[in-house]
């Protein structure tokens, strides 16, 4: 147990003196005052542009759909353009100029390979931690893709237990992955045959055994053995990131379940629903619906179509949020909400203490999601690198850098990229005014200041770059 999780147990059993009593570390509440148990689904390399009631005209996504319908459906809701910072922007309710974390470690305005900040159990405040203080027991299920090892790995942020897709580094010392690989001796594979880790320890599966399947399975299980106290359960899927294999529902060659397909990404969209709706049928089993907000959103924008993109393609993802007796039916809403607010909402949801030690940039979405409000924020930031997104309901500013201003739209409060009007030259006294308040934001919000892309300094700093990456993947060769 490091410093800070001690420091945090202990301040949470002095908090359980008033609260009832204390449990396995957990404080538990008096009767009465069971706060809501917490379902967060980040699906992988989803844009919001692919679900049916986002308006996609083919993929059938009736789970997420009805989920929309009957509680409140972020028509603006942004990650980061990448992964990486996106898992660190939902578990902390920073950004990176606060967490530290803009892009990949090693990557254009990335951290340093094994910089403290990339150590996510000992330098960051958690989402779990935070709600560990107020008495929930949590678990984390699919794809972790953060710091770590075993037996400490993702404990050290607060979750009780886990069940993930192990990458070999993951893999406890002298252990051997038996399953299917993505890339033979390389990358085990995340869909069929995959390689697990489950609280620390190795466990081996077969070409019949579907990754996904068994993540979700592993949070029903959760939820029924914790089904008498608060829990949260956080499910950073493996679905939809390539390869887009075939999933148990058109699986019938079997010499076909290992093979990536781009025509398949129809099928894996759906899973995805499926798997959602297993979840929400699982809650009302349990008599846990009308207690249980549920939230899923995407870690960046399709894969191939806007991820990586300093664009609000890149950045805009699903942000749905439903529960029956919690959140207030809305359906589609204009509202503006990004990755940064989960945290912050959950703890208002769950009544639990922010950090005090440390900005939190999210804002509660709670006051309006239970009705009690009718607005949530005034703009919204995505990042990648050293280039920054700025979006309010109306302005729209793309690929800003400390080197240059990037690109301005007049979005007239929509999301219809076809009605856009490109301002960035405009000298209209609204438009002089959007760019005065936009400086003022981004002073707050500083990016990383490296090279022009292009500049012979950056060409130097790519191959560096890539050398070094060559040199580790040498050396985990070697271990």
């Amino acid at each position: 147990m490091n410093r800070r999780r001690f420091l945090t147990m202990a301040a949470g059993c002095a908090a359980g003196i008033s609260a009832g009593c204390v449990r396995g570390g957990r404080v538990l509440v008096g009767a009465g005052e069971r706060p809501p148990n917490f379902i967060v689904i980040m699906a992988d390399d989803l844009g919001a542009k692919e679900l049916a009631c986002y308006g996609h005209p083919r993929h059938q996504t009736p789970h997420l759909d009805r989920l929309a319908e009957t509680g409140v459906r972020f028509e603006i809701g942004y990650a980061a353009p990448i992964c990486h910072p996106s898992r660190f922007m939902i578990m902390t309710g920073q950004y990176g100029c606060h967490n530290g974390v803009y892009h990949f470690a090693g990557r254009r305005g990335g951290p340093e390979p094994h910089s403290p900040v990339e150590d996510i159990g000992a330098n960051h405040v958690t989402f779990a931690e935070v709600l560990k203080k107020r008495g929930y027991a949590t678990a984390l299920a699919g794809k972790w893709q953060l710091s770590g090892k075993p037996p400490t790995m993702i404990h050290e942020c607060d979750f009780d237990e886990y069940c993930i897709w192990a990458y070999l580094h993951y893999l406890p010392e002298g252990v051997e992955h038996t399953g299917g690989w993505e890339r033979p001796g390389v990358k085990p594979e995340r869909y069929w045959n995959p390689s697990l880790l489950k609280n620390g320890k190795y466990v081996p599966t077969t070409p019949d055994d579907y990754g996904p399947d068994i993540y979700t399975d592993f949070l029903i299980d959760f939820a029924r053995r914790h089904r008498d106290e608060p829990f949260f359960l956080y499910y950073p899927m493996c679905l939809t990131h390539s390869p887009h294999v075939r999933t148990p529902d058109n699986i019938h060659l079997d010499d076909a379940r290992f093979k990536g397909e781009a025509e398949r990404f129809k099928g894996v969209v759906e899973y995805t629903d499926k798997l959602v709706g297993r979840l929400v049928a699982a809650l009302e089993d349990l008599g846990l619906r009308e207690n249980t907000v549920v939230l899923f959103t995407g870690d960046n924008g399709t894969g191939k179509s806007g991820k990586g993109q300093p664009t609000e393609l890149g950045a805009r993802v699903p942000m749905i949020v439903n529960g029956p007796g919690i959140v207030k039916r809305r359906g589609g809403v204009h509202e503006l909400a990004d990755l940064s607010d989960v945290l912050p909402t959950l703890a208002d949801f769950a009544d639990a203490p922010l950090p005090e030690d440390r900005v939190i940039d999210g804002r509660s979405l709670a006051p309006y999601l239970r009705g009690d409000a009718d607005h949530t924020r005034d703009w919204i930031f995505a990042f990648i690198g050293d280039r920054r997104i700025l979006r309010t309901k109306r302005w729209l500013l793309e690929d800003n850098s400390p080197h240059h201003w990037g690109r301005l739209y007049d979005c007239g409060g929509g999301v219809d990229r076809s009605k856009y009007k490109e301002v960035t030259e405009s000298t209209a006294p609204e438009v002089v005014a959007v760019k005065e308040r936009f400086n003022a934001l981004l002073a707050g919000l500083p990016a990383p200041d490296v090279p022009e892309e292009g500049s012979a300094t950056d060409k130097k700093g790519r191959r560096q770059q890539r050398a070094q990456r060559r040199k580790r993947r040498t050396d985990a060769k070697g271990e």
